[in-house]
């Protein structure tokens, strides 16, 4: 009866992959172990499964065509962009079809005027800018991976980077989005609509709700000038305080950064840009505007880093950039030190960046595991690079152990268990301890208004309650369980 069963779902998929291919133009639908390999995970690697097909449409009209057979047949599907998301949200189900993007990557339209650029989801984060540099105008939100990582990932996971403390994450600078539902239905969702906001629940949405095939970028006014301060400090809390009290003098820096010991050490070995390998904690802020404003707050912000243990503020266009190499390149650096690396993300409140450092350190003692950590200071985004060897036995497993702790921390700080990449597979458990029951069911009634059959990158972002209730993370009242008619194990 088994091998029956197996058999009619082997005819089933086979039969998917042919009404795939019958209807797409020959290459754009991949089969096979060895084409498929390199979708079966994003960059959290160490979560790997292989697809039933692989689908890379070049147009609206195809993807539409996708959507509507894989309905039909109950088929799950992965939207995927460049692959570069930490958290396992592009990774795939064993009987899904993953849709990749890559192939809409074209700037459509560009208003200098009204500073907006319309954008296929498949283009590149820096692409956009360069693509409106010749305006006197760039793309703000700058995540590490900017190079490679595409616009339609970064409003599916509402990525950050360096500058979204003065110019805000990805929901702030998107303006429209025209969306796909399961049923090939096309929308527009605009931040001038009326009513519920349907925009901003887009961003962040992790391909749960819907397949991003145009983006409404808001542009920014290439500043006069930037300059960069490197501030190194004798220890972690001197340099969280220096973050908090930066922002308490009234400055807004374009981007507060901050990395400790190991993390320097990594990142000037991999980088060779300066930074001062004899500091315990490392703030880089980097002030942007007119000549007057920058020589303005670049006056208020050596006073309030005057007990630094060294300062050096960039000279020139060339010298800041090199600064940020540094910090940019601090994952790859930190990914020459060890065979494998876990890169956590929550957010906490700025006052606890000190007290979290410490926890952090405790927690590595504890684990036996070396962490390096590089922050948004800012805007108290948080990421630990949590270093292990995954042929080790039980090293992985302790790794998620230490990465869970580190974002139940984030919670019990007052803070969240994501900031910029994302909840994927990877913090399922973790969203157990922020959100309660009752929470989780109205994430999962919005899902289920665009998504009724939950075919759209099932099993991410949203843990099922009784994920909840095996961790013990259930909360139970006077004695009465709630959802009684749930199995417990």
């Amino acid at each position: 009866m088994v091998n029956q069963f197996k058999e009619v779902i082997i005819i089933v998929q086979m039969s998917i992959i042919q009404e795939l291919s019958h209807v797409l133009p020959k290459g754009i639908v991949l089969t096979g172990e060895e084409n498929t390999r390199p979708f079966e995970c994003d960059g959290l690697s160490v979560y790997r499964q292989k697809p039933l097909a692989v689908v890379l449409p070049e147009t609206i009209g195809q993807i539409k065509q996708v959507l509507k057979i894989c309905k039909v047949n109950n088929t799950p599907v992965v939207t995927r962009g460049a692959g570069t998301g930490l958290a396992g949200g592009a990774m795939p189900l064993s009987e899904s079809v993953v849709l990749g993007l890559s192939k809409l990557n074209q700037v459509k339209h560009i208003d200098a005027d009204s500073q907006l650029a319309i954008v296929e989801p498949g283009v590149r984060n820096i692409a956009i800018s360069e693509a409106v540099a010749s305006y006197g105008l760039y793309y703000a939100p700058d995540p590490s991976s900017q190079i490679a990582c595409s616009i339609g990932g970064n409003v599916a996971e509402n990525s950050g980077g360096v500058h979204c403390l003065k110019y805000g994450l990805t929901v702030h600078n998107v303006e429209a989005v025209k969306i796909l539902t399961i049923d090939g239905e096309e929308l527009i969702l605009s931040r001038s609509d009326q009513g519920l906001g349907l925009l901003a629940l887009m961003n962040g949405s992790e391909g749960l709700l819907g397949v991003i095939v145009e983006i409404t970028v808001k542009l920014t006014k290439t500043p006069n000038l930037a300059r960069v301060v490197m501030a190194g400090f004798d220890s972690v809390r001197d340099c969280a305080n220096a973050v908090a009290n930066i922002i308490r003098a009234g400055v807004i820096p374009a981007g507060l950064e901050m990395m400790d010991s190991f993390a320097i050490e990594a990142a000037e070995g991999f980088a060779q840009v300066g930074y001062p390998l004899d500091a315990q904690a490392l703030l880089l802020c980097e002030l942007d505007g007119t000549e007057a404003e920058v020589r303005s707050e670049l006056d208020v912000v050596l006073k309030v880093l005057s007990g630094a243990s060294s300062i050096k503020v960039s000279d020139n266009e060339q010298e800041r950039l090199d600064l940020w190499k540094g910090r940019k390149s601090a994952f790859p650096a930190v990914g020459r030190l060890s065979p494998d690396y876990y890169c956590m993300d929550g957010t906490i409140p700025r006052r606890h960046l000190a007290d979290m450092l410490e926890k952090i350190n405790e927690l590595s003692k504890k684990y036996q595991l070396r962490v390096a950590n590089v922050f948004h200071a800012g805007d108290g985004n948080l990421h630990p690079l949590i270093l292990y060897d995954a042929n080790i036995e039980g090293e992985l497993e302790r790794t998620e152990e230490f990465g869970t702790e580190i974002l139940k921390l984030s919670v019990d700080m007052g803070g969240s268990v994501t900031g910029e990449h994302g909840v994927g597979v990877e913090k399922l458990d973790a969203m157990c301890h922020q959100f309660n029951n009752k929470e989780l069911e109205i994430f999962h009634k919005i899902k289920a208004v665009f998504d009724p059959e939950g075919l759209l990158n099932p099993g991410k972002a949203i843990p099922e309650l009784h994920r909840c209730a095996e961790l013990g993370a259930m909360h139970v009242h006077h004695g009465q369980l709630p959802y009684p008619e749930l199995e417990r194990f």
